[in-house]
């Protein structure tokens, strides 16, 4: 297959499965079958459709479940708990061995360094390759953003041949963020023991068939990370600020890109992880969470629902159609002068009759300029500024120090779920 390996090699058994997880307390074998087009991920020597999402913490895994999906991918392998929790909701896991990024200062012409990473990878693998949770390996997170030196591949190759070398049971792959022809040809000739490659988009996940015809058909593939656009895709306000997408928006983006390009790309794709089954800091705090830090699930999270159970959920989020600041919404450059008084308002509505509690914040504009998803702190919320918090309809004080800050409205239903939107916008002086 062009240098790229279709199928594992070793053990090869019939096991029983219960909701996707191993009977029992040994390795599960796991292999690519098929031709190019129509490739299949087999676990156990069954079909194995993935339905999965990424999660960074162990207390998402409970929810992930409950909600219909069978797996989990991971960004660091951790302590290896990850792999027990899941295996007790009958969950599997693609695994990350952390390998270090160019970008963070790591020298790929260091041997010495090299060997360092590759005897700590080892290490992992040794450590975890028998686990009945465990589906695949991935070799480092985007190892090609903001990339120079091609022999970091050679690296994940020299892992992902220990790995074969070490576990006959579970396929390797590496991520990539986007892809395109030099990428694909880097990895190929550089790369050629991975089982698959892995790709990771947001707005573009709707180029995604232009984006992999210059990819060879014969390399296996998955998407470990889709969901909402991302904060580098989207509209900037005059001062540079991105402009998100509310939750029901989002959420839209979520089922589209689904039923629209991946749905239709199975046999091309041997599984998708979406992006993410939690929440984190990135630009804001709600950007790429289907959940509010407060644990609270949005629209996406009913989608992904659906999508994983085929059933709608019990209870759904409330969506929100609207939100303008000073009657301006936030493709509008919105702009207040300091101290002065403003009218901002929301329109959410909850099919399930639940009733809306609203709540405002007001944060600083964040000036991260981390990449890739690295840490970021959040920025700091500013207190007393608006009115009757609890309603959807608010007065706001534009802050006394001129800048760029952001106007966040929730709506929770009081069943768990929330809708939620921001307007970015700027203090001038009086």
């Amino acid at each position: 297959m062009n240098n790229m390996r279709t199928k594992l090699t070793g053990l090869v058994c019939t096991v029983a499965l219960s909701a996707g997880a191993a009977a029992q307390d040994g390795p599960v074998p796991v292999e690519i079958r098929g031709e190019p087009g129509n490739f299949m991920l087999y676990r156990g020597g069954e079909p194995y459709h993935i339905r999965g999402a990424g999660a960074e913490t162990l207390g998402d895994l409970e929810s992930l479940a409950a909600n219909g999906a069978n797996s989990v991918r991971t960004w660091r392998p951790g302590d290896g708990s990850v792999l027990d929790i899941a295996h007790e909701l009958g969950l599997t896991v693609a695994l990350c061995i952390e390998i270090t990024r160019e970008r963070h200062g790591f020298d790929y012409d260091d041997e010495e360094a090299v060997a360092r990473q590759f005897e700590e990878a080892r290490e992992t693998v040794l450590r975890y390759r028998d686990h009945p949770a465990l589906l695949a390996w991935i070799i480092g997170n985007e190892m090609n953003l903001e990339y120079e030196n091609p022999r970091v591949y050679d690296a994940i190759n020299d892992i992902s041949r220990m790995i074969h070398e070490l576990d006959p049971n579970h396929p390797t792959t590496s991520t990539t963020a986007g892809m395109g022809a030099d990428l694909a040809r880097v990895i190929q000739q550089r790369a050629p023991d991975l089982d698959f490659l892995s790709v990771q988009v947001y707005g573009e996940v709707f180029n995604l068939p232009e984006m992999l015809a210059e990819v060879d058909p014969e390399m296996p593939l998955m998407i470990t990370e889709w969901g909402t656009i991302g904060h580098w895709e989207v509209p900037l306000t005059e001062w540079d600020a991105p402009i998100e997408l509310n939750s029901s928006a989002k959420a839209d983006v979520y089922r589209r890109a689904y039923e629209e390009m991946l749905a239709p790309m199975q046999g091309r794709l041997i599984g998708n992880y979406t992006f993410l089954w939690g929440q984190k800091q990135e630009r804001t705090p709600t950007w790429y969470g289907v959940f509010s830090a407060d644990g609270r699930s949005t629209e996406a999270v009913d989608v992904l629902h659906r999508i994983w159970s085929g059933q709608r959920p019990d209870n759904r989020a409330p969506l929100i159609a609207e939100m303008r600041l000073d009657g301006m919404r936030a493709d509008e450059s919105v702009r207040l002068r300091a101290g002065e008084d403003y009218v901002a308002t929301a329109s959410a509505e909850d099919l399930d009759g639940d009733s809306l509690v609203f709540d405002w914040r007001v944060l600083e504009e964040s000036t991260a300029t981390q990449t890739g998803g690295d840490r970021e702190e959040v920025p700091l919320e500013l207190n007393g500024l608006i009115a009757d918090s609890g309603l959807p309809e608010v007065s706001l004080r534009a802050p006394s120090r001129p800048g760029a800050y952001r106007l966040f409205v929730y709506a929770g239903d009081g069943q768990g779920h929330v809708a939620h939107a921001n307007i970015p916008f700027f203090v001038d002086e009086s």
